[in-house]
């Protein structure tokens, strides 16, 4: 384990509302470069036409497409912004909530929205930016040391 205290003030808060029919990871990842924004932490809330999230198979090194074909709350939305080659790297774990109660959640890989998504993003502090780790290919927090 490895703790380290950060006081640095907050960054710039963007808030991103996506309309009807727009593809949410695209359009995040489409607000993350236009404000060039290569370190966050992200959150959300709104519903989805259709979406598809995954689970991550380490063995297979890929994700499980777990395709979702019906209309869902995004109950949750949370993840993170890391820089990868120069670029915005979008990483957001999501719950949807089923019209009979029940949720499906991963890694959220595409969501149409319907009939909005309100995207929180909130840049952090450089220490707390991720970088790919050479080892797992995965996007950790590397200032903690």
């Amino acid at each position: 384990m490895r703790v380290r205290e950060v006081r640095h003030q907050t960054g710039r808060v963007l808030v991103v509302i996506c309309d009807k029919g727009e593809e949410a990871v695209a359009a995040i990842l489409a607000a993350l470069r236009e404000q060039r924004l290569l370190a966050a932490r992200v959150s959300a809330v709104g519903a989805f036409a259709d979406a598809e999230v995954g689970w991550f198979d380490r063995n297979a090194g890929d994700y499980r497409r777990i395709p979702v074909t019906e209309q869902v709350e995004v109950l949750s939305l949370l993840g993170d912004v890391a820089e990868q080659n120069g670029e915005p790297a979008l990483h957001v774990h999501t719950v949807l909530g089923r019209s009979d109660g029940s949720t499906v959640g991963g890694h959220l890989l595409r969501g149409q929205v319907w009939p909005t998504l309100e995207v929180i993003i909130s840049e952090v502090a450089p220490e707390l930016a991720k970088r790919v780790d050479p080892q797992t290919g995965l996007a950790l927090i590397s200032g903690a040391d």
